[in-house]
């Protein structure tokens, strides 16, 4: 794997020990849910006519093109501060239709000058919506990938995502990302909680035994859960934690809790703030131990562009359409992330 990940200096609190001094490569996992990437294309199987020409969106050329550019855009800023400029190693998405949108998304704006390949198995779900991974070839070398079915025992007649496990390779080390998109509150956030535990018992089920067949290997699932990380499918059946220092052996520590308790999200809904986009992490990437890779800090990408500037929904994430009219925006949920270190000898 050619390595791109530069040595730098670190001056931040990596879990309350410095790192000022140590060199280390950092990398950065990203996840984001694009909010309807049609295309423009009518799929017999699917439920997508109102992302056609004469739908309701009427989501012509135009408007897919400029979708394109907007989240090749947004892509394009991800991680490329101080501590990882060369971007993303992993970008997980969700909400889009087909391979075809991604292949269209790589070669757009600065994406098209990045090294990013693409895995994606078509789902079940009703609207042809699905997950993927955008992986940069320079950083992240895939070696298998397959999509796990969710049957839901509450409610058996229910087709929604697959998820997707991608092992590979990052700084050298065995990484498994799971890419999730959970079922809905439709109905109400009581009346479908069964099908997200559901989501999460699999999700469990994949990182469990993924680690149990190589316990030095690092699991990161990543996914617009449809539910803030203090509700029971993610603290209790996935057993993802707040505090580092809460992690059991085989556990898993959840690194958006803290800031969903600071008042952040990534999605408003009727006046609050959700933070369905969540990253959570093995415990063999939290501690002391430097020589591996190691979660250091999160964060939620809220730039100022990708927010409502005025209005009713002012400061909210400017989605595509709002109340029937095109906006030219980005997507409903803002983009989330976390850095990785890894000191160099």
């Amino acid at each position: 794997m050619k390595k791109t990940a530069i040595a730098l200096i670190l001056s931040v609190l990596f879990t309350g020990v410095t790192l000022a001094q140590q060199k280390a490569a950092v990398y950065s996992v990203a996840f984001y849910n694009l909010e309807n990437l049609f295309d423009t294309i009518n799929n017999p199987d699917t439920n997508d006519e109102e992302f056609l020409p004469d739908g309701t969106y009427r989501w012509g050329a135009l408007k897919y093109q400029n979708k394109l550019k907007n989240m090749a855009y947004t892509i394009g800023k991800l991680a490329t501060d101080k501590f990882c400029p060369q971007g993303p190693a992993v970008i997980g998405v969700s909400e889009i239709e087909n391979r075809q949108v991604l292949e269209d998304l790589i070669k757009t704006g600065e994406l098209a000058n990045r090294n990013y390949d693409i895995v994606h198995f078509d789902s079940p779900d009703r609207r042809g919506v699905d997950v993927g991974l955008l992986y940069d070839r320079d950083q992240f070398e895939v070696d298998t990938a397959i999509s796990a079915r969710l049957f839901i025992e509450c409610s058996p007649n229910t087709l929604t995502r697959d998820q997707l496990l991608v092992s590979g390779r990052l700084a050298g080390e065995r990484v498994h990302i799971i890419v999730n998109h959970w079922p809905s509150r439709l109905g109400g956030e009581a009346q479908s909680r069964c099908r997200r535990e559901a989501a999460a018992a699999l999700s469990r089920q994949l990182a469990d035994s993924v680690l149990a067949a190589d316990p030095q290997s690092k699991v990161i699932i990543m996914g617009d859960l449809n539910d803030d990380p203090y509700n029971k499918s993610c603290s209790e059946v996935l057993g993802a934690v707040k505090e580092q220092s809460e992690v059991k052996e085989n556990g898993y520590f959840n690194t958006m809790w803290k800031l969903y308790d600071e008042g952040f999200g990534t999605l408003g809904y009727q006046g609050k703030w959700n933070l369905f986009d969540q990253i959570i992490v093995s415990g063999n990437l939290v501690g002391k131990d430097r020589s591996t890779l190691k979660y250091f800090k999160s964060e939620i990408f809220n730039k100022d562009f990708l927010r409502q500037d005025s209005g009713k929904y002012k400061g909210y994430p400017k989605r595509t359409h709002a109340q029937g009219r095109w906006l030219n925006g980005y997507s409903d949920h803002f983009p989330v992330i976390i850095y990785l270190a890894k000191v160099v000898k």
